[in-house]
């Protein structure tokens, strides 16, 4: 599940109903979807399938007319090139709209002056409006896999704000990986 962070006050929020809440009142849509319908493994012409509907009514939604799956790891060609189009402050023609498969990372969000941060992992769905000034990153897997809707392809274009604010915020992730390796420790209780 998601993990809402306002990096300027150490507010993190980690609750469904308040990151929806929280997010809505910043005009982006949040939703937890189901995972347990389709393999993590599946190709993506079987998650396209299997999401049908729900792609169909996100299309009506929002006037989309195409969705796709993207499916980024660490062996991906030019992932550090890929990457650095979208880590610096931007905006798109278009909204954002993903539903996240596998991985995680970190949309920050640059609205009314302030910077919000949302971790996202399998099982959110975030739909970031167009002209949302924002940027994004992988969290330390450097792995993502995702549904995304396009209203026009050419939309998905960054207008970067050049304003370096993205240069005063570090990426941290709180999922999984961030309390790091299980460490195994045997007590001696009768000591």
């Amino acid at each position: 599940m998601a993990v809402l962070r306002f990096p300027d006050t150490d507010e993190m929020i980690a609750s469904e109903p308040d990151i929806r809440s929280s997010l809505a009142g910043m005009g982006i849509d949040y939703e937890r979807w189901s995972l347990d319908r389709v393999p993590p493994d599946s190709s993506a012409d079987a998650v396209l399938a299997v999401y049908a509907d729900e792609i169909a009514a996100m299309k009506q939604r929002g006037g989309y007319v195409t969705a796709d799956v993207i499916d980024v790891n660490p062996a991906t060609p030019n992932l550090d090139a890929m990457l650095a189009r979208f880590d610096k402050e931007h905006t798109h023609d278009e909204d954002e709209v993903r539903f996240i498969l596998a991985g995680r990372g970190i949309f920050f969000l640059h609205i009314g002056g302030r910077v919000a941060s949302v971790e996202v992992g399998p099982g959110d769905m975030l739909r970031v409006p167009r002209g949302t000034t924002h940027w994004f990153t992988l969290c330390e897997d450097r792995r993502i896999r995702a549904i995304r809707w396009f209203q026009d392809t050419a939309g998905w274009t960054p207008h970067y704000t050049d304003s370096g604010v993205d240069k005063g915020y570090q990426p941290l992730c709180f999922g999984p990986a961030y309390l790091g390796p299980r460490v195994e420790t045997k007590f001696n209780l009768n000591a």
